[in-house]
C-alpha cells in the first residue's frame, strides 16, 4: 500500500525530529504505541477515535496518517463515513470538508495502486 505524502512527511519529521531528541522520540514512541495497542478498545477503534480528533482540529498529517492505519486495521467506508458525521457534527464545516476530501483522496489513491 503506498504512503500518502502526508504521511510520509510526517513520519519523515519524526525521523529527523528523533536524531536530535532521541530520549523524546523514544518516549513518545513508546507512550502512542501503549495508547494504540488493543483493550477493551480495539485498534482500529482508537484510531478512529484519532480521525475524529484529527478531524477537528484540522491536522491534515494526522489524519492521513491515522487513515492509512485505519486501512491496516481493515476500516469499512461505512465506519469513515460515520466517524466524519460524528466529528462534523461536532466541528462544523471545516471538520466535514476534511473528512470528506482526505478520506476519499487516500481511499481511492491506495485503492489504484
Amino acid at each position: 500500500m503506498a504512503t500518502h505524502e502526508l504521511a510520509a512527511q510526517y513520519l519523515d519529521g519524526l525521523r529527523a525530529f528523533g536524531q536530535v531528541m532521541p530520549g523524546v522520540m523514544d518516549a513518545y514512541n513508546l507512550f502512542t504505541t501503549k495508547c494504540f495497542a488493543p483493550g477493551d478498545l480495539s485498534t482500529k477503534e482508537k484510531h478512529l477515535i484519532a480521525l475524529g480528533i484529527s478531524l477537528f482540529a484540522g491536522n491534515e498529517h494526522c489524519i492521513v496518517y491515522h487513515l492509512e492505519a485505519l486501512r491496516r486495521e481493515g476500516v469499512s467506508h461505512q465506519q469513515l463515513a460515520e466517524t466524519v458525521a460524528v466529528a462534523g457534527a461536532y466541528g462544523g464545516g471545516t471538520t466535514l470538508s476534511h473528512g470528506v476530501i482526505l478520506i476519499n483522496e487516500v481511499m481511492n489513491k491506495n485503492a489504484l495502486q
